[in-house]
């Protein structure tokens, strides 16, 4: 039977479900600066800029140039700093990136503390 009190129980049984999958929501990568497989000239930094907020201390990245001639792939010394925005991670290389396909190897952590990895890939012409 369908009454009030029915319709009641799923209500508040949606809404607790709602909650619980918001409190265990994880960070998805949502964009970038450079876009993921892109082609142009060498950026000054890269922006990732998330679905969720970040847990600094435990969110990072790694610049690495997947295609050097003559030589396998290499780390590229970059800073990582966050921004006004806590859902932004800045990488700014060390020096200007050379013509290259480069990979940027993310981990994120948000508040439910599971970390989430990805990466994104630009070419520098």
């Amino acid at each position: 039977m369908f009454n009030i009190r029915n319709l009641r129980r799923i209500g508040v049984a949606s809404l607790a479900t709602l909650i619980a999958t918001a409190a265990f929501a994880h960070p998805s990568l949502v964009d970038s600066t450079p876009k993921d497989n892109s082609e142009g000239p060498a950026p000054a930094k890269i922006e990732l800029r998330f679905s969720e907020t970040l847990t600094k201390q435990f969110s990072g990245a790694n610049l690495i140039m997947a295609e050097m001639p003559g030589m396998g792939a290499m780390k590229i010394a970059a800073k990582i700093a966050g921004t006004d925005d806590p859902k932004v991670m800045v990488l700014t290389p060390n020096q200007p990136l050379t013509p290259g396909k480069y990979n940027v190897e993310w981990r994120a952590v948000s508040t439910d503390t599971h970390p989430i990895t990805g990466k994104i890939t630009f070419t520098v012409k």
